[in-house]
């Protein structure tokens, strides 16, 4: 039985109540058995005693000690207060009755602890007492224990009692059996979700971001291997792998399909570390390399592999592997946990858009259509004045159409996700051929995507910045063209959206406000937004995931060309 904590109440709201209710009526019941207020220090006795099992209920000892002081001052009580009662008549005894319904205080507190094993041997503990207690009082020359109506009444009462306690544990099976026998996936579902938060705030950083403990991961096994490069890949679906995060001092072309035979596959397969004496990297020049794969296994369930690479042969000895699995172990469950947490964000953040869709469609579109159909049908009946009422109802029925045309693209984009075949680059390529044919822009696209995909969930938010930008450029720039680059290279990626339009300082207040949206969702998969005007007008809008130490490389080549 835990300590209690202060997230704990003190007590059972019932059980309190019920020792209240017992003291008060046991109270009432002695005075009037004894008509001597002397007695009634039995009742403050028993407050005292169970009195650190209402303070700590939670507590290992407290309180189980506190209900057997219950119960054997309950026995003594009972003997005691039956000597000096002065109801019964010729049943002698029958006065510890006033005191013995308390019994069921300890035994209710049990039941509802569901200490069923502790609550029978309180039992036990007041039959003796009442034995032991009934053996020593000497009454009218006699003992206690002999008088039929004391032995009468103190069955009566322990009967009643375990009478009571049997049928709580009976009924405690029952709703469990019944629980075990109908799931309840929602009340589950809650309940590791509620753990989950609270996990969640209480991690380092307070993240369970993939990308962020995977490249934790690696930071950590290049000071216990050699490692010039590295990476962490999971699975995607489809067969194939994605890159969480990876170091080096170039961009590499990781291995990520399964189906190949390749290290990585045989380490995917088995569950088990392997090394190889060849890249795992498509794009590697050869020579001399040693490769260490180690699969990230979270109970039976492979949820990722570390890939480490250094030219050097025979670099990952055993006591180097033992040091890499040593680390890899508790990371497996963490990252399971960020992924999970992924999944869970993703698909509420699915069903949370499929259901805005929906209201939007059934609600204000409907609406909007059968205010056109009115305007049409008043077209047809003009009669005052019909050259300018029929201008002014078109004008009208021209804006309905307009606000229903940007309601089917808000529809569009609500509904617009990232193809698990197709890859980011053809997502964003459809939305803004769409938005551009709508709106009338010219669209010009950039596309570069290689066969590696980025995870899902950074996928689904370049793709809602790709959206947000092309919507205000077709909103609020008074654009005439539209330049979209894409440029995917996992763990990098680099999405632009340019216009020719007025520039982001004459926009309205609403496109300001999707602005911060866009910086909202790059801070989320820890990207950089760049808003930077554009030569001769207009706006860009870029969002970089990572970094390309490749062109960093170009770039550096050709700065130090012009020094010199």
């Amino acid at each position: 039985m835990p300590a209690s904590t202060p997230g704990q109440p003190l007590t059972h709201p019932l059980a309190a109540a019920a020792r209240l209710v017992m003291l008060a009526l046991v109270a009432v019941l002695t005075y009037v058995a004894t008509r001597d207020p002397a007695q009634l220090w039995w009742i403050a006795l028993l407050a005292v005693a169970g009195l650190p099992a209402v303070l700590a209920p939670q507590h290992p000892r407290l309180g189980p000690l506190s209900r057997v002081a219950e119960v054997v001052v309950l026995g003594l009580a009972a003997s005691q207060i039956a000597a000096v009662a002065d109801i019964g008549g010729p049943i002698d005894g029958i006065g510890a009755s006033a005191v013995l319904p308390y019994l069921a205080v300890p035994v209710t507190v049990t039941a509802l602890r569901r200490a069923f094993r502790e609550g029978a041997g309180l039992l036990a503990v007041a039959a003796v007492t009442l034995l032991v207690s009934g053996a020593l009082t000497v009454v009218d020359g006699g003992r206690q224990l002999g008088q039929p109506g004391y032995l009468a009444v103190c069955a009566q009462w322990l009967v009643l009692a375990g009478l009571g306690l049997y049928a709580a544990r009976s009924l405690h099976r029952v709703m469990r059996v019944s629980g075990e026998g109908k799931p309840q996936p929602y009340a589950e579902a809650t309940r590791l979700l509620t753990q989950l938060r609270t996990v969640a705030r209480q991690l380092p950083g307070a993240t369970l971001d993939p990308g962020g403990i995977s490249e934790h991961l690696l930071e950590e096994l290049r000071l216990a291997a050699p490692t010039e490069r590295g990476a962490v890949l999971s699975a995607s679906g489809g067969g194939r792998l994605v890159v969480l995060a990876q170091i080096g001092a170039e961009r590499v072309d990781w291995e990520t399909t399964l189906d190949a035979d390749s290290a990585i596959a045989d380490a995917w397969a088995s569950q088990q570390p392997h090394t190889a004496s060849r890249s795992q990297a498509r794009s590697h020049r050869g020579g001399d390399v040693s490769a260490l794969i180690v699969p990230l296994v979270a109970g039976v369930r492979t949820v990722g592999l570390v890939v480490l690479e250094t030219d050097v042969a025979q670099a990952y000895p055993a006591p180097v592997m033992s040091r890499v699995t040593a680390l890899t172990g508790p990371a497996a469950l963490r990252l399971e946990a960020a992924l999970l947490f992924d999944e869970v964000r993703s698909l509420a953040t699915n069903e949370e858009r499929q259901r805005l869709a929906r209201e939007i469609h059934d609600g204000v579109a409907q609406e909007l259509v059968m205010v056109g159909y009115g305007i049409d049908n008043a077209l047809a009946y003009v009669d005052e004045d019909p050259k300018e009422t029929a201008e002014a109802l078109r004008t009208l029925r021209h804006e309905v159409t307009r606000v229903i045309t940007e309601l089917r693209l808000s529809l569009f984009e609500l509904r617009s996700e990232v193809d698990r075949h197709g890859g980011l680059a053809a997502a964003i390529a459809e939305y803004a051929r769409t938005v551009g044919a709508s709106g009338g822009l010219r669209v010009h696209l950039s596309l570069d995507e290689s066969t590696a995909r980025l995870p899902a969930a950074t996928e689904a938010e370049l793709l809602r910045i790709a959206q947000e930008a092309v919507t205000n450029a077709r909103k609020h720039a008074g654009a005439s063209n539209l330049w979209v680059t894409c440029e995917v290279d996992p763990p990098y990626a680099q999405i632009e959206v340019s216009d020719d339009g007025h520039g982001i300082g004459d926009q309205r207040p609403d496109g300001h406000y999707g602005l911060a949206i866009m910086a909202e969702r790059a801070e989320r998969i820890r990207g950089r937004l760049e808003i930077r005007p554009r030569r001769p007008s207009g706006t860009t809008v870029a969002v970089v995931v990572g970094s390309s130490p490749r062109r960093d490389k170009v770039r550096g080549s050709a700065a130090a060309a012009e020094g010199e």
